[in-house]
């Protein structure tokens, strides 16, 4: 079975399109089928004062502590605008591997096609943001979503919506990073019953488990592994200790070209472990994770212009109620 593997820029080019571009190339070099980036635009990042301190009763955390402006300024340091993202596409082109990015807010979408993205990735935090997947899926040619943090409920609505279509389940666990122990890989049988294809996003902590789970994720059937990618230390971007490294994308590469048995005598032999990643197929949502759903649900909005009132957000899911 050919795996799809996708090397996920994210902010680990720092806001340096020269950077990014490194990036591409070192991907499609060490064995990446598909290089994403993300159309994050600080200006769609909403204001929500009960995130502002944060809320702590009786001792738990209620909600997280996520100024506005501190991640405002840190995001807009980080953008990269539709004229390099058409660079983007065309570096990928020329790397031999597909473009993909994220789209974050449904005003973005149609620029995001325009610009030459076919396929595009949709975040755990927007997998129940029904609005958004009704304005994606005749745009492009192929969806893929991921699932993290997300109720069945709402996913299988989400399935629901995109049947018919060429999209994919990514399962996820937003947890940053997710001890193996928490990755529940048997919810991939899950996610089956509802998707043409699916995979696995990878947010493991790189120094202490390297690509474990993802080969796990291959071996148990993964058609697509998303994994966060760099070309830094990991100590130079948010997002370098989930980040994998060439070298140990050129090593998932190598394991994913194995056969069956080959890769359960692999596993075996170096990890002998390795089965605490299956878990569970169907589990409740940890505190830790309904926390990060409780933020990033909701954490990036369109602009709409109000003849009155000049620019409002409106969410992703907006007047789209579960029904």
């Amino acid at each position: 079975m050919s795996v799809e593997l996708i090397a996920e820029f994210c902010q680990n080019h720092n806001g340096d399109f020269g950077i990014l571009s490194e990036m591409v190339f070192a991907a499609a070099e060490c064995g990446a089928t598909a290089g994403k980036m993300q159309t994050i635009f600080a200006d769609r990042v909403s204001c929500r004062p009960q995130f502002e301190e944060g809320l702590v009763q009786n001792g738990v955390r209620v909600t997280i502590k996520r100024p506005y402006w501190a991640e405002y300024e840190r995001l807009k340091k980080l953008e990269i605008d539709f004229h390099q993202q058409e660079e983007f596409i065309r570096l990928c082109k020329k790397a031999g591997i597909t473009p993909m990015t994220t789209c974050f807010s449904r005003d973005t979408a149609q620029q995001i096609h325009d610009v030459g993205f076919r396929e595009v990735k949709v975040a755990s935090y927007d997998c129940a943001s029904f609005q958004m997947l009704r304005e994606l899926r005749p745009l492009f040619e192929r969806v893929l979503i991921s699932t993290g943090a997300t109720f069945n409920d709402e996913l299988e609505y989400a399935a629901s919506l995109m049947k018919g279509s060429n999209f994919g389940f990514l399962h996820c666990v937003t947890l940053y990073p997710t001890p193996l122990g928490e990755m529940h890989l048997a919810r991939l049988k899950y996610l089956r019953q509802f998707a043409p294809k699916v995979g696995f996003s990878d947010h493991s902590l790189v120094a202490r488990d390297g690509v474990i789970a993802s080969q796990v994720a291959v071996y148990l059937g993964a058609e697509m592994i998303e994994r966060h990618f760099t070309v830094l230390p990991s100590d130079q971007t948010r997002d370098g200790p989930v980040s994998i490294t060439p070298a140990l994308l050129k090593e998932l590469s190598s394991f994913s070209k194995l056969s069956s048995p080959e890769q359960r005598e692999y596993l075996d032999s170096h990890y002998t472990e390795w089965n605490q990643c299956i878990g569970l197929m169907i589990q409740d949502l940890s505190p830790p994770e309904l926390l990060n759903r409780d933020y990033y649900r909701g954490r990036f909005a369109s602009l709409r212009k109000e003849s009155k009132n000049g620019q409002n957000m409106i969410f992703n899911w907006e007047e789209t109620p579960l029904k």
